[in-house]
């Protein structure tokens, strides 16, 4: 099942960070981006954080799950979806630990 546009544009709107929030499209499912660093995925109206040191240790009751069929295990945020700070202070957290967008190659 594709994640539906309004979802995402919800999940989206959940981060009150400074930064700029945005999803991208890919395959019918979405990625999520706070100022050009992807940190986490939206498949199947669910929201999945990438499992790196700093979430696990915010969320600290971590439960994971698949973003889809034969994807390595990501941290799934449900009951928090709703809480603006909660989710702000997921994203702050995991912040340094984030890796740098990749430079946009040049067309030629």
């Amino acid at each position: 099942m594709a994640t539906d546009k309004s979802f995402a544009e919800y999940v989206a709107g959940q981060f009150d960070l400074g930064r700029e929030i945005t999803i991208k499209k890919m395959f019918g499912e979405y990625a999520i981006y706070a100022d050009g660093k992807v940190f986490g995925f939206i498949c199947d109206n669910k929201l999945f954080i990438k499992p790196i040191a700093s979430a696990k240790e915010y969320i600290v009751n971590v439960v994971e799950g698949e973003a889809y069929p034969g994807s390595k295990m990501y941290y799934l945020i449900e009951e928090q979806l709703d809480d603006v700070a909660w989710m702000s202070g997921l994203v702050k957290a995991m912040w340094d630990e984030l890796p740098e967008p990749k430079p946009k190659k040049k067309k030629s």
